[in-house]
């Protein structure tokens, strides 16, 4: 004899709420926190290139490495795969309810998709392909000729970093209400400007870097050929 067991809207519901919360958190601890320190790190950028390249693309031990990855990219691998079930279940109604609330809701759920894809590309430009073609990290010089001379990549940035402050700042406001920081209306008041905040500061220290980085890539690129350049003649240096 068989039995056959449904599960009840109470517990459908407590299992929707655990997985937001799940999601919630693995976006917060330690995406966010990571994300900071990143973008902070970046900002070495207005320091010089010696600088940069030892807060952001230095060589460290292979353990350490591979605790740094794990760490950020499970979690991300695991939000992401979490964002895309939410994708596909839960659906915009923009056109019937055209509330802020709603906007930004669906705002979210576009700035997920560019920051899916600026990760993928920015990991495979600043990792994966300078490893595979010369042993290393990206340099200095490469990102900031880049960000200087090639407009696309810069664009690339502008909005990507604005998409992941964006994400992470209204991420910061809906994951608090989900773990029930948002009680009542002053709670929920306090929680969305707390939200504005984190994205004016993450936006901030990410186009700051990309200023940074877009001045110095004439500079470095010019220094370059200075040096290399053969001499011209005695006493005989070259303009620009």
């Amino acid at each position: 004899m068989s039995s056959t067991t449904t599960e009840s809207p109470a517990e459908s519901q407590s299992s929707s709420l655990m997985s937001s919360r799940m999601g919630s958190l693995l976006a917060f601890a330690p995406l966010s926190v990571w994300t900071l320190w990143h973008l902070y790190a970046n900002l070495s950028a207005y320091e010089g290139p010696h600088a940069w390249e030892a807060a952001v693309t230095a060589q460290r031990a292979p353990l350490v490495e591979v605790i740094t990855s794990t760490v950020v990219l499970l979690p991300l691998i695991l939000h992401t795969i979490w964002g895309i079930r939410r994708l596909r279940i839960v659906k915009v109604n923009n056109v019937q309810y055209g509330t802020f609330d709603n906007l930004k809701f669906l705002l979210q759920r576009l700035s997920a998709v560019g920051v899916v894809l600026f990760l993928g590309a920015h990991i495979y430009k600043a990792r994966i392909e300078p490893m595979v073609m010369h042993g290393r990290h990206e340099t200095f010089g490469d990102i900031s000729f880049q960000m200087h001379h090639h407009l696309p990549t810069l664009i690339v940035y502008i909005l990507g970093v604005l998409g992941v402050a964006y994400h992470m700042a209204n991420g910061l406001s809906t994951g608090g209400i989900t773990w029930g920081y948002a009680a009542t209306e002053k709670a929920r008041q306090r929680l969305t400007l707390i939200s504005y905040l984190f994205f004016v500061l993450l936006l901030g220290m990410g186009w700051g870097t990309i200023y940074a980085l877009h001045n110095a890539g004439e500079h470095d690129r010019r220094t370059e050929r200075d040096i290399t350049a053969p001499a011209t003649g005695p006493g005989v240096q070259s303009a620009h």
